[in-house]
């Protein structure tokens, strides 16, 4: 089993094992392996993320809950929630956010479950007034600074319906611009200007 973390666009992977998905990053000259477990150890990796010449990283520890625990310990943690919408055809809900093609998601207000999280984001930033939750599809993590705290924000992603003929209104002050529906097929053309955790919820909801 393995947690990914990504910072900005590189993944470090929690993991207590080198499964055949880490593999490839084990073996790269701009990538970070530890698997001395401890304060300093912890320290070293995620100051090591942060560098422009690193782009992955592994830190390697037998017991992932007690890895995981550590590295929480690191950040202020933010919830978040969102949704792999589809409609009737089948096409997936894409919409262009601060210039990057992205998936519906907000952050959970004090109180709120999870569940109403994501079904509230994605009807505040699409317009849709109509949305089926469905399943749970994959949790994702990244990081950001944010005045002066090291954040670690973890997105819950839910499959979800949106039925019928509904009007698409991008939410201007989340700074979208623009929504669309988007084939299967089409997919491929959006990734190259997306983020990897989208990538991860698209592979989730088996549309890569």
């Amino acid at each position: 089993m393995h947690i990914k973390i990504y910072f900005n666009d590189k993944p470090l992977f929690l993991t207590d094992e080198i499964s055949a998905d880490i593999e490839p990053y084990a073996h790269h000259d701009d990538a970070v392996l530890i698997d001395e477990f401890s304060t300093p150890g912890v320290n070293s990796m995620i100051h090591e993320m942060r560098q422009e010449k690193i782009h992955a990283g592994i830190f390697l520890h037998h017991n992932l809950a007690e890895l995981e625990k550590t590295f929480r310990r690191k950040f202020t943690l933010v919830q978040a929630a969102g949704g792999l919408v589809l409609n009737d055809k089948g096409e997936i809900l894409m919409m262009l956010r601060r210039g990057k093609w992205d998936l519906p998601k907000g952050k959970l207000d004090p109180g709120e479950s999870l569940e109403h999280c994501a079904v509230r984001e994605v009807q505040e930033e699409t317009g849709l007034k109509k949305v089926t939750l469905q399943k749970p599809l994959v949790v994702t993590y990244h990081t950001y600074d944010e005045s002066g705290k090291h954040i670690l924000k973890e997105s819950h992603w839910y499959g979800m319906k949106a039925p019928g003929k509904q009007e698409l209104v991008p939410q201007s002050e989340e700074q979208i611009t623009q929504i669309k529906w988007v084939t299967a097929a089409e997919v491929k053309q959006y990734i190259t200007n997306t983020f990897p955790s989208i990538i991860d919820v698209l592979k989730a909801g088996g549309f890569l």
